[in-house]
């Protein structure tokens, strides 16, 4: 009988505690112990009881040295005439030294407010770590293959959805990722945007990457729980959150380049998603997230439902955040991406982006009463499915 340990992340993603799990070791215990101690692998694990080093205060994350640098300019070369200044200040200011990219959607019009760090935000992408798991659940429920009702039997252990998605258990998605098949994860990912350029017409925007095949390291069980293989922009996660804050609606994002341009913005919708009446049993893990889970560093006043993710690439290590304030007469998407050596990770993203809210509430940004640019008057009826 083969002895496994979970890591359980708390919300300041130090590891609290640790269940002993009885019996023969499955396929998805193989590939996610495999991916604990090769490069790349991502910070929550479930390990092999064998001898590690000591990392008071924190998971073990393998992958260094690191080659980007944990600070930098982010924003050298960036364009922003056409941008919310105010959003832009406080995105600028949450995101302070680090390296990495804050992209801010009107998730009801599809319109970019503010991109810090733009060459990182429009480039090829990175791994989408956990953030992945919110399209897998989508998928998941969209095919019934997962009752939000029911719990999970994994190993010893009993969870539903919301659990598995506010303390990202990388178990629960690669078994759910094994069950729906590589075929259904694949036509869901691209139904929510990945393989394509999420924005309409934005100066060097790159579609980012979606296999064709189930990834070497690991098959479908390691694309549903870590994106591999996968690499997402943030504007990609931006247009997902979006659809998800609004019921369901996907727009292309639009980026103006003056504020002429801002004046006379339309949105254009790009697609439906029939995700309406899967909002409410997902959104309660992405609030979990951010209430008690691995995005705890984002919980402000007022409601924000998220998706942290964790992991390094080719020796960078990255952190995501997406997320969206739940109330408010102005709803917003705010992405955070960092990249760099050890500090760059999701909880991290998640506090930067806690930090982006709190500053626009202080400037009564959420109040009610205040103008917000709404679709009705504005919207383009056309439906469209350009590339």
């Amino acid at each position: 009988m083969a002895f496994l340990l979970c890591l359980v992340a708390s919300p300041s993603f130090g590891l609290t505690r640790t269940k002993k799990l009885r019996g023969r070791r499955s396929p998805i215990h193989s590939v996610i112990h495999k991916a604990s101690f090769t490069s790349g692998a991502p910070a929550r694990r479930v390990a092999a009881r064998v001898p590690q080093p000591a990392m008071p205060g924190g998971p073990v994350i393998a992958g260094g040295p690191w080659t980007e640098p944990t600070y930098a300019d982010s924003t050298a070369g960036d364009y922003v005439d056409g941008e919310d200044l105010d959003i832009r200040q406080a995105a600028v200011e949450a995101l302070g030294a680090y390296n990495g990219s804050v992209v801010v959607v009107d998730p009801n019009t599809g319109r970019i407010l503010t991109m810090v760090n733009q060459k990182l935000a429009l480039g090829s992408g990175f791994q989408p770590c956990s953030t992945i798991k919110v399209s897998v659940a989508l998928a998941g429920l969209s095919e019934k293959t997962i009752d939000p009702s029911s719990k999970l039997r994994l190993g010893g252990l009993r969870m539903n959805l919301t659990y598995a998605l506010a303390h990202s258990n990388n178990f629960y998605f690669a078994t759910l990722g094994t069950k729906l098949g590589f075929e259904k994860v694949s036509y869901y990912a691209h139904l929510f945007g990945y393989g394509e350029k999420a924005g309409l017409n934005i100066p060097g925007e790159q579609p980012g990457r979606y296999p064709s095949a189930p990834p070497k390291n690991g098959g479908v069980g390691m694309l549903t729980s870590f994106g591999e293989e996968v690499s997402q922009t943030p504007l990609q996660l931006a247009a997902l959150m979006s659809a998800i804050a609004n019921g369901g609606t996907m727009y292309y994002l639009q980026y103006p380049r003056s504020q002429e341009a801002a004046r006379g913005f339309i949105p254009v919708v790009k697609r439906q998603l029939s995700i309406e009446g899967l909002i409410p049993v997902i959104k309660p893990g992405m609030r979990g997230a951010v209430e008690f889970g691995t995005a705890h560093r984002a919980r402000e006043d007022g409601p924000i439902a998220g998706k942290t993710g964790t992991c390094s690439e080719n020796h960078t290590h990255l952190g995501w955040f997406g997320s969206f304030n739940d109330v408010g007469s102005h709803k917003l998407v705010v992405v955070v991406l960092l990249t760099g050596g050890r500090p760059a990770i999701g909880p991290l993203a998640a506090g930067i982006a806690g930090d982006v809210y709190r500053r626009l509430g202080e400037k009564n940004y959420f109040a009610a009463g205040t103008p917000a640019m709404t679709p009705a008057s504005l919207i383009s009826s056309q439906i469209c499915c350009a590339k």
